[in-house]
């Protein structure tokens, strides 16, 4: 055995460090002193560190080239670490001491879910006033709302609005190199201001008027309809995904109602890793390129952004602690639940557990997900039409039938379900005398005519979370209207369809 003493081992050659040594300088600068690992070997000061992560997010948006010069962004702000830093990088990047400047006017919008949470009036009114602490200092427009507001939506939110309306006749750089341009001829002008400089930034600081749009008294009437929403769906599973859905509505319609062009939505790495392996085990596999990439267009006129999908977990902590980034806690469904209470729970836990023991697992499912890629519109269409889109999660439907498929014999299985049975006696679906227990996921006489009335317009996975419900009438008004306004077209359509194939019977019958 080599003795430490002798200076080396095996021959004279150095001993190898210890696993848990920690280097002396950082790797970057090599000069300053190391304060945070982040992978083996990738030690950094606070300066380098600083810039490392700053860089990483100017370059995702300038890799990507999606954001113009000049457009309004809206910044989905839910109080934790990841969108904390997100709304921290944007101020960083339209500061005066940024390098090179982001040319976007953003704005921030918080959705309160305390209804959902169980949380009373006087927990969501200290969660208020700490948020709206946090991003008046930031100086960017806000809007606070509350989930209960999804009950006042209009149907239209449920259209995409198609991308010949609002795509820019030049590219990007031309873009860029007009608003340079601008900005130089204002900037030569005589008796230009500097606030009017930063305003044409989007750095101004807003009247209090102006900047905020703080909501008033929560209206107990939407609390109660909120409450016996989320009381009809039976599994912890289907609640996040249905308030996943009611947020993005609500979060389209103000963003559509002020102006917003694009959304930043706070999705670190890790969230994405974790999304994407939850969304396939909810039959979700069709949209993993919308839902887990940086860009999804589903909504047509506003474009949905995740510019931290490249940090990871641990990489957003250590910058929040080191610079001091203010953050809200707010309970969210899934708090203090055990790991099997749902899918999203399973996933996360399952991941996190296999991350402390092959810390390659997050960002290997997340450089998986990276190669995915979205179907030509056109051809999932099947031409110019336009193709009809899920009720809930605004994606193409995936439930077109084909012959040997699962979901065929998952339908078939259904129907022969439901079917009543001959006589008056109860019957069970295996065609014996009905027991207890038997057939308990099967839905009541009552709520086969409302699922039947919305299934045909939801995707697959829309379709689980649906049947998870025991009542369909505490759905949001508009998404019973737009459901109505499809099967009337729909009917309408077959209607003429079956006019003109009499006319034709009677033109060769002539």
């Amino acid at each position: 055995m080599c003795e430490a003493a002798e200076g080396g081992c095996c021959g004279g050659r150095p001993a190898k460090a210890p696993r848990d040594s920690h280097p002396l300088k950082c790797m970057k600068c090599k000069e300053g002193p190391p304060v945070l690992i982040i992978r083996v070997g990738d030690a950094f000061c606070k300066a380098c560190f600083k810039d490392y992560f700053v860089h990483k997010f100017r370059a995702i948006l300038g890799k990507n080239r999606c954001i113009f010069p000049g457009e309004k962004v809206l910044l989905a702000f839910s109080g934790g670490p990841a969108s904390s830093s997100m709304v921290r990088q944007v101020q960083e990047g339209l500061s005066q001491e940024a390098a090179k400047k982001l040319r976007f006017k953003p704005g921030i919008i918080f959705v309160d879910e305390g209804a959902v949470c169980g949380q009373d009036l006087e927990k969501r009114g200290e969660v208020h006033r700490q948020v709206e602490l946090i991003l008046r200092a930031t100086g960017f427009p806000f809007h606070l709302v509350h989930l209960e507001e999804v009950f006042d939506l209009p149907s239209s939110i449920l259209h995409s609005v198609s991308h010949e309306a609002t795509d820019r006749s030049q590219n990007y750089k031309e873009a860029v190199d007009g608003f340079l341009r601008q900005q130089q001829q204002q900037s030569a002008k005589a008796g230009v201001s500097l606030p009017g400089q930063l305003a044409e930034l989007g750095i101004r600081e807003p009247s209090r008027k102006e900047a905020t749009e703080v909501p008033g008294p929560l209206p107990v009437l939407h609390t109660t309809e909120l409450t016996r929403l989320f009381g009809a769906v039976k599994t912890l599973t289907a609640k996040e995904e249905l308030l996943q859905t009611l947020r993005n509505h609500l979060i389209l319609h103000v963003a559509r109602t002020n102006g917003y062009t694009k959304v930043m939505v706070g999705d670190s790495c890790s969230r994405v890793a974790v999304k994407l392996l939850t969304n396939l085990s909810l039959g979700r596999g069709a949209f993993l390129a919308g839902d887990t990439g940086f860009s999804d267009g589903r909504h047509g006129d506003v474009l949905v952004l995740r510019p931290m999908r490249e940090y990871s977990a641990k990489e957003i902590a250590f910058y929040n602690r080191l610079f001091r980034v203010p953050a809200v806690f707010t309970p969210s469904l899934d708090t203090k639940a055990p790991d099997r209470a749902s899918i999203h729970r399973l996933i996360e836990s399952f991941l996190y557990k296999l991350q402390s023991e092959f810390p390659s697992t997050i960002s290997t499912v997340y450089r998986t997900g990276e190669k995915l890629g979205t179907a030509p519109q056109d051809a999932a269409a099947g031409g110019d039409a336009e193709p009809e889109r899920c009720l809930l999660c605004l994606c193409t439907l995936d439930t077109n039938v084909v012959d040997g498929s699962s979901l065929q014999s998952t339908l078939l299985s259904e129907e022969l379900c439901q079917k009543p049975p001959p006589s008056s006696e109860s019957v069970c679906c295996g065609g014996g005398p009905a027991q207890a227990g038997c057939c308990r996921n099967l839905p009541t006489a009552g709520a086969v005519l409302p699922q039947s009335h919305l299934l045909p317009h939801l995707c697959y996975s829309c379709r689980l979370t649906i049947k998870d419900m025991t009542c369909l009438e505490p759905l949001p008004l508009y998404i019973h209207s737009e459901a109505d306004r499809r099967q009337h077209r729909a009917a309408m359509k077959q209607e003429i369809q079956e006019f003109l194939l009499e006319d034709d019977e009677e033109l060769l019958g002539s």
